[in-house]
């Protein structure tokens, strides 16, 4: 069955199907693929099925729909073809097994969970924390719910920050953390942000209990809780 993989820079967020003839993408909760961020529009476009062939219609987003890095308006769509939605993407997996296999991240994930099961087994039971430690602007820790949290600067973001600090200016939305099967998954939106136990980060790394995160001047430590 073709379907959607939906990224968020390096790092795989989650798998849809494509059951139906008509997919709807954006921010709000009754779309069938909501992608939890500022800059996606309420329903910002849908994926149609035509006949044996699919293709992808903009709904008048803010800031658009991008096919392969190219802005469209309504575009057909063919096996690996990537549909940019802000900073996530919907990478398109037609019928053939042979081409999806290689993308869908499902083969290399039960590893890990075999060889560290009790590790595993306490994130999925544990809840998830970061608590201020200075340059606090909002609540003096938030708990991780959603299956995504964004943090930064921006006043549609979960967790609120000051904007410049040692590490220069933070962007409108620095990170984001995403609940995944081996646990917290925190990705820099922007290279070198956010800064972990000192080191720059970029793409994604996996948090440990009481890992201390810099975002422009405000500063979060991880914590899991039974």
């Amino acid at each position: 069955m073709p379907k959607l993989i939906l990224k968020f820079n390096a790092a795989v967020i989650r798998e849809i199907e494509i059951d139906k003839d008509v997919l709807t993408v954006g921010r709000k909760p009754d779309n069938d693929v909501v992608v939890d961020n500022p800059a996606v529009s309420g329903h910002h476009c849908k994926i149609l099925r035509r006949g044996g062939a699919f293709a992808v219609e903009d709904l008048d987003s803010t800031n658009g729909t991008f096919v392969n890095e190219k802005r469209v308006k309504s575009a057909d769509i063919k096996d690996r073809d990537v549909i940019g939605v802000a900073k996530h993407a919907l990478v398109f997996i037609g019928d053939a097994p042979a081409a999806a296999a290689p993308v869908a991240p499902p083969p290399p994930a039960p590893a890990p969970k075999k060889e560290e099961p009790p590790v595993v087994s306490g994130e999925k039971q544990a809840s998830a924390w970061l608590r201020i430690l200075k340059g606090g602007v909002g609540e003096p820790e938030y708990e991780l719910k959603g299956t995504s949290t964004y943090i930064g600067k921006s006043d549609r973001v979960h967790i609120p920050i000051k904007g410049t600090g040692l590490f220069g200016s933070a962007p409108e939305v620095a990170a984001s953390v995403h609940r995944k099967p081996e646990g917290f998954v925190l990705v820099a939106v922007a290279d070198g942000y956010p800064v972990v136990n000192g080191s720059k980060i970029s793409g994604s790394i996996l948090l440990k209990e009481g890992d201390i995160i810099d975002c422009g001047a405000t500063t979060m430590q991880f914590n899991l809780r039974n």
